[in-house]
């Protein structure tokens, strides 16, 4: 590890140095200067984008050496985002820190390591990351199981990363501030997994089991504390609060899957606006519940009801812009349409259109990246049944935010050789032009290449009734 260490980082930190007076520098209550620089492998671009929740604070440029170095005068201790698109991940700065970095975009979060002042805590949350990236690839599979099952799956792995936390939080001694991020890294992953199986129990196996859940299942939502500003843009906490909301929303429809999802969907707004009180997180959980909803119910009326709630109930009015945007684009999905043209190449780097592939055929669509490494596994099982099942039928693959280089090597390693596999070159235009929010999105479209169903889902289990 220490050759390793020396053999990485030495050059960077002498970088930094140079740039400092001294190792030891000390610096005044009053001052918040801070450093950030690393080295980047394999680079997909010349910059680094740095992030404050979703606002930009700097474009740090790489130099001929694939190397960065970037003075803060002033920086607040706290989480942050690095972006070296189309990757991102967190990094937190303590006061006076000085972080460097390395890692290889072809391997982005495995590969990320820090050093520096302040590296043993992001080190920690980058290894945390993986640990439940790794746990979560199981989770699919035991949601089918009994609530006893899955309880002690679910409680096992909590146990083993609380340890590693409590072990870390010992050694590191970390402060408060930054102990409500590790924490939560670990609270939240768990209490996601609590609130997801009621509801996603019953949509893969009809079994409605909200009644043998014990009187406690719910106890750890007394002490939840939803209102800390540091965690608003954080993925744990986001993903948990959108998973409490759906599973909320499903108790109060008496622990039964329906198809009302206006209704649905305002309540969670009315729920987000009882339980959270800090505006800018209910900002952030409000646009959310926006993002996904336009997704799901593509009846104008409804989604005039709905955005009037919402803008009711958040005071973002960016993000009211991005909404109506959203909605403007998902109206050009209808039924009968014809998908708006993006940028696409096959395995050869060739330039391709849809054209070339549907063949006259009724054609599938679907979407995957190693983001979500457990989603490409399954999607693809699943149209290998699919296929067998309807030889008639067209089904594609796009990925959709990923390298040339990473996309290739995952073909490879998952064999993936049985459909035309698609990549899209420029994740921004896909996302915005066929309003990519979701990795479980499915297309299907006629044999003449209209929109036959613009927001479907291969895991739905009405699915085939779209066929």
């Amino acid at each position: 590890m220490l050759k390793n260490y020396i053999k990485y980082f030495l050059p960077l930190s002498i970088i930094a140095l140079t740039s400092l007076t001294s190792c030891k520098k000390t610096f005044d209550s009053n001052n918040f200067v801070a450093y950030f620089g690393g080295e980047i492998i394999n680079p997909q671009n010349n910059y680094v984008l740095f992030f404050k929740d979703d606002a930009l604070l700097d474009t740090i440029y790489l130099d001929e050496n694939n190397r960065f170095f970037h003075k803060f005068d002033s920086l607040a201790p706290g989480l942050y985002t690095f972006r070296h698109n189309p990757e991102y991940q967190y990094i937190y700065f303590d006061k006076n820190d000085s972080l460097m970095i390395r890692l290889n975009s072809l391997d982005f979060d495995n590969s990320l390591a820090f050093c520096g002042r302040g590296d043993e805590k992001n080190n920690f949350l980058i290894d945390l990351f993986l640990k439940n990236e790794e746990n979560r690839s199981n989770l699919y599979d035991i949601l089918n199981e009994d609530l006893d099952t899955y309880s002690k799956s679910i409680d096992s792995s909590y146990n083993i990363r609380k340890a590693y936390y409590l072990k870390k939080k010992s050694e590191i001694n970390w402060n408060e501030h930054f102990d409500a991020v590790a924490k939560a890294s670990v609270d939240f992953e768990y209490y996601y997994k609590k609130e997801l199986y009621p509801y996603a129990h019953e949509y893969k196996t009809g079994e409605n089991i909200c009644p043998k859940l014990p009187k406690d299942y719910y106890s750890y939502r007394k002490s939840l504390n939803l209102n800390n500003p540091e965690l608003g843009s954080y993925s744990p906490f986001i993903k948990y609060v959108t998973t409490l909301l759906n599973n909320m929303t499903y108790e109060k429809g008496k622990c039964k899957q329906d198809g009302k999802s206006l209704e649905n969907n305002v309540t969670k707004l009315n729920i987000a606006d009882t339980l959270i009180k800090n505006q800018n997180i209910k900002n952030i959980v409000l646009n959310n519940i926006a993002y996904m909803y336009l997704l799901e119910d593509q009846n104008m009326y409804n989604n005039k009801k709905f955005i009037d709630r919402y803008i009711e109930l958040s005071s973002d009015e960016e993000q009211h812009r991005e909404v109506i945007q959203i909605y403007n684009a998902a109206q050009n999905l209808k039924v009968g349409n014809v998908l708006p043209k993006v940028s696409m190449m096959d395995r050869n780097s060739k330039d391709i259109t849809l054209n070339e592939v549907i063949n006259n055929k009724e054609t599938v669509i679907f979407f995957w990246t190693t983001r979500a490494e457990s989603h490409i596994k399954l999607a693809h099982e699943k149209v290998v049944l699919l296929q067998k099942k309807y030889p008639n039928i067209n089904f594609i693959a796009i990925n959709i935010n990923d390298t040339k280089e990473n996309w290739l090597k995952t073909l490879d390693k998952y064999n993936l050789n049985n459909i035309p596999e698609l990549k899209a070159t420029n994740f921004e235009e896909i996302k915005k032009s066929w309003v990519i929010t979701k990795i479980h999105r499915t297309i299907i479209l006629n044999a003449d290449g209209t929109i036959k169903n613009a927001f479907s889902n291969i895991f739905d289990a009405n699915f085939e009734k779209n066929l």
